[in-house]
């Protein structure tokens, strides 16, 4: 907030007086401010630091800067920042983010672990300088260590499984997403030793096969999440003992699998009812029949990407709608035999009133007009995609539109074409980036300054 005084323009910070402060400091005692500054973003701590001097010591203190996401500023970060600010969080640090600093290396990561070994949940998603002697350094010294991402760290390799599964026995989640230099041999080390994983992301890691499945199946009952994308050796042989071995699993992911069968949706409606996700995009072998045994089985599902499913029919649609209460998001997109019969009875089903969210039938060219009305009955729904249905026309889409509920921006949810949001926005204010980034840079030394002046002390 800035407010126009005499033409001068002045932050909230500029316009807040000394005496003020000072009144704020005498009335509150300082436990009691620190309690108010740990509410507050890393950002806005930066800010505060440069009230005063009082307020420069309560906004960095340790107990501060338990939480630190630095996502928007990873152009700028570079190893020395994140070695300040593990000196001075320390031990209080639970969680950080430095996805997409590419800046940051092994060496910076070392002195990292070194210093926060109470780090819960690390994320190093696309630091393409990080290698297995990352890995090393936090089996060594991050023995709490919950959640760790190492998506697109393609300098990984089987020794970073085999190094989390010697020294972070805690671990519940691990992306290693893209990292195609690990086979199955690091996933049978890494889940010897963590067999608590809940969650686990494969997406490109292209040299797993089936074996690799076969471990996981049989030392993580606890799995949850598991996410096998674009792994093109996987079969029914590695999914099925993923099956039988993760009866709890919530949300499987097998998008690019192209020689997964309806064996594999048998599997998941015979052995994990909690199923609430599934992703099978571009798997063409999977048919009507095996989707018919997973929707009377697996009553939870929530969210379908069925895109390039090209055998199922209206049969699948069928089915859904009557044993499928909680679906939220459907993707036909180019299943190409769907036709405007399937779209009543998901428009008539048990999922319509409240739930249907989402449904993408973009290059489903049986689709017409009729499948607009039958969506009508869709209260919740916020985005249907439309893109290349040849046989949908302005009038159909118009009588819908008007039906349809307007998003905060104004623009109607009715989507005929692809639509992205922007990935991230930076801070509007390219100064306070800069003095953002050198607060963070002092984080360190004001620590080292304070050691001085004590030594300075003691030595009188």
């Amino acid at each position: 907030m800035r407010r126009d005084v005499n033409g001068v323009t002045k932050s909230r910070f500029e316009m807040f007086s000394n005496s003020d402060e000072a009144v704020i400091n005498k009335k509150l005692p300082k436990e009691l401010l620190l309690r108010i500054f740990s509410f507050l973003d890393v950002v806005t701590l930066c800010r505060c630091a440069q009230v005063s001097r009082a307020w420069n010591v309560l906004a960095l203190d340790g107990s501060n800067w338990q939480r630190i996401d630095l996502f928007d500023f990873q152009r700028d970060i570079e190893g020395r920042v994140v070695e300040n600010i593990s000196k001075r969080c320390g031990g209080f640090l639970r969680k950080l983010s430095l996805r997409g600093c590419l800046g940051v290396g092994d060496n910076a990561l070392r002195t990292f672990a070194q210093n926060c070994r109470n780090i819960e949940v690390l994320n190093l998603n696309g630091c393409t300088k990080t290698t297995d002697a990352t890995c090393t350094s936090l089996s060594k010294f991050c023995s709490k260590l919950r959640h760790l991402d190492l998506a697109s760290c393609t300098s990984i390799t089987n020794m970073s499984l085999k190094a989390l599964s010697e020294g972070c026995p805690l671990l519940e989640q691990l992306n290693i997403s893209w990292c195609d230099q690990v086979t199955k041999d690091g996933i049978q080390a890494l889940v010897r030793g963590c067999g608590g994983l809940k969650a686990l992301f494969l997406k490109g890691c292209t040299q797993l096969e089936d074996e690799a499945l076969k471990y996981i199946g049989a030392h993580c009952p606890e799995l949850v999440t598991l996410n096998l994308q674009t792994c093109l050796q996987i079969t029914d042989e590695g999914l099925i003992t993923i099956c039988r071995g993760c009866h709890k699993l919530q949300s499987l992911c097998a998008s690019g699998c192209s020689n997964i069968t309806d064996a594999i949706l048998n599997a998941l409606g015979q052995n994990c009812p909690r199923l609430r996700i599934l992703e099978v995009a571009r798997c063409s072998q999977l048919t009507d029949v095996g989707f018919t045994t997973l929707a009377r089985n697996c009553h939870e599902l929530e969210k379908m990407d069925l895109e390039e499913c090209v055998q199922i029919t209206d049969s699948t649609l069928i089915q859904l709608s009557i044993h499928c209460p909680r679906l939220q998001v459907l993707s036909l997109s180019h299943c190409e035999l769907i036709t405007d019969d399937g779209i009543r009875h998901l428009g008539n089903g048990a999922c319509a009133h409240d739930q249907l969210e989402v449904i993408e039938l973009d290059n489903c060219p049986l689709i017409t007009d009729a499948s607009l009305e039958h969506l009508k009955s869709c209260h919740s729904l916020e985005r249907i995609e439309l893109y290349d249905c040849q046989q949908i026309t302005r009038a159909g889409i118009k009588r819908l539109r008007v039906k349809m509920i307007v998003s905060p921006s104004g623009s109607s949810v009715l989507s005929q074409h692809p639509f992205l949001l922007p990935f991230f926005s930076l801070p509007p204010c390219p100064y306070f980036r800069f003095g953002f980034l050198w607060y963070l840079y002092l984080l360190g030394h004001s620590t080292k300054r304070k050691k001085k002046m004590e030594s300075k002390s003691k030595s009188r």
